[in-house]
């Protein structure tokens, strides 16, 4: 059996401890938390993870349980790197939106005006893998589609469409083939059918990689070298990055599979796709390695409305119009999207610039806020801000896939009723 440790009061969050009173939360009740995800590493559904619970800027709950690596025996400590795959997703719309704010381009604009091969991507209308049938682009993809996940594109593991198969057999199941640098890949997917005209519908891809590159065409930087620039350094974000160095590895965290018919954890090296190298493309869908007390700066920004620690990142009304349904007709994803995998339920759930946005709680049948918003990745990572409770949760663990467990569902749940002001 494992008990439940609390995180070091030193820990680099950048923010202060304090009891949960202060912030009108239940000590006891958060408790709930950390006994319920106690019985996931005790059973062997999790080998551990870690918690950190903010509110009002100021943590309230800070924890960890069982171990980082338990063939190692290699506890969770503060600096334990994790592989948050598409957790990196909102970290690219932020660095879309700065550039957004610079007025260097408009939601509107055509995509091909920085990546001109997705001008003659053609669109799916019939047919097989073998055999498709093709039309022309009716509406061209804007940048906006990319941001929401509207543009049409997909990704190969999902297994449900002719065009996912394609991404396939283009060496696109999961990930990119690792010799193609990030415009190298655009140009892939660019040579890929659409699944529907853009704009038509929602369906979870990778059009925040190919956001990415528009972030690289924009600034004439790589990504990774941009985001380090102008976020994870002004942020203190010191560890998080494209790949975890040879002086970090000690502290990377083992990757875990969960076995299909029982769930239990089981060791997944397999599924780690070079952390420990810098990859040819800094993939702005997924890639990026981070520790709880980076992310925690990431997400306290957001809730800060696009700042932190007297650095500015974006303006309120940016984060305030980032966090808003950028959906047509303001619909939920259930009416609007395909009902396929996502980090994100569907029922009263919209999707902003990057990021799902709760709208109506009680279609969602999971407490929470109209507005809260946040993500998730493929090993379990997920982060929320509630700007009506002035709360961030930050959840780090590594178990694939993300969908094994209902641990988003329960975290809302848990915290919410711990606030008792």
């Amino acid at each position: 059996m494992y008990t439940v440790s609390p995180m070091s009061t030193t820990a680099s969050h950048g923010l202060p401890f304090v009891d949960a009173s202060e912030v009108g939360m239940s000590a006891e009740r958060l408790a709930r938390i950390e006994n319920r995800f106690k019985s996931y590493v005790d059973e062997s559904f999790l080998s551990g993870w870690a918690l950190t619970v903010a509110r009002e800027g100021k943590i309230a709950l800070s924890a960890s349980c069982g171990l980082a690596d338990r063939e190692n025996n290699k506890p969770i400590s503060d600096d334990t790197i994790y592989r948050i795959f598409s957790m990196t997703k909102p970290i690219t719309a932020v660095a879309a939106m700065m550039l957004w704010e610079e007025g260097k381009f408009e939601l509107h604009d055509h995509v091909s005006k920085f990546i001109p091969e997705f001008a003659d991507s053609k669109v799916f209308l019939g047919g097989t893998f073998l055999k498709p049938t093709l039309g022309p682009q009716t509406s061209a993809m804007e940048m906006w589609h990319l941001f929401t996940h509207t543009a049409g594109l997909t990704y190969g593991f999902m297994y449900s469409h002719p065009v996912d198969e394609l991404y396939r057999r283009a060496g696109m199941e999961w990930g990119f083939p690792r010799e193609l640098d990030l415009a190298g890949v655009c140009s892939l997917l660019a040579q890929q059918p659409l699944l529907f005209q853009p704009g038509s519908e929602w369906n979870y891809s990778t059009s925040i990689d190919v956001l990415g590159r528009v972030v690289e065409v924009i600034s004439g930087q790589r990504l990774g070298d941009f985001l380090h620039d102008r976020i994870f350094a002004p942020l203190g974000m010191s560890d998080t990055a494209f790949y975890c160095p040879e002086e970090k590895a000690d502290r990377l965290s083992a990757l875990y599979l969960a076995h299909p018919k029982t769930r239990l954890a089981r060791r997944g090296d397999a599924a780690d796709r070079g952390t420990n190298k810098l990859p040819a493309a800094d993939g702005g869908g997924g890639g990026l390695v981070s520790t709880m007390p980076d992310y925690v700066r990431f997400a306290e920004m957001l809730r800060r409305s696009g700042e932190f620690n007297g650095v500015r990142l974006l303006s309120p009304r940016t984060v305030q119009y980032m966090a808003s349904n950028h959906l047509p007709g303001n619909v939920d994803l259930t009416e609007y999207g395909r009902p396929l995998h996502a980090e994100t339920d569907y029922d009263g759930v919209g999707f902003g610039l990057g990021m799902s946005v709760t709208l109506d709680p009680v279609a969602t049948k999971t407490a929470g806020s109209v507005g809260d918003f946040g993500w998730g990745g493929a090993a379990s990572t997920w982060f929320m801000v509630d700007p009506v409770e002035d709360i961030t949760l930050t959840f780090m663990t590594q178990l694939m896939p993300s969908g094994t467990h209902p641990f988003r569902s329960q975290l809302k749940q848990l915290v919410h009723q711990a606030l008792i002001d």
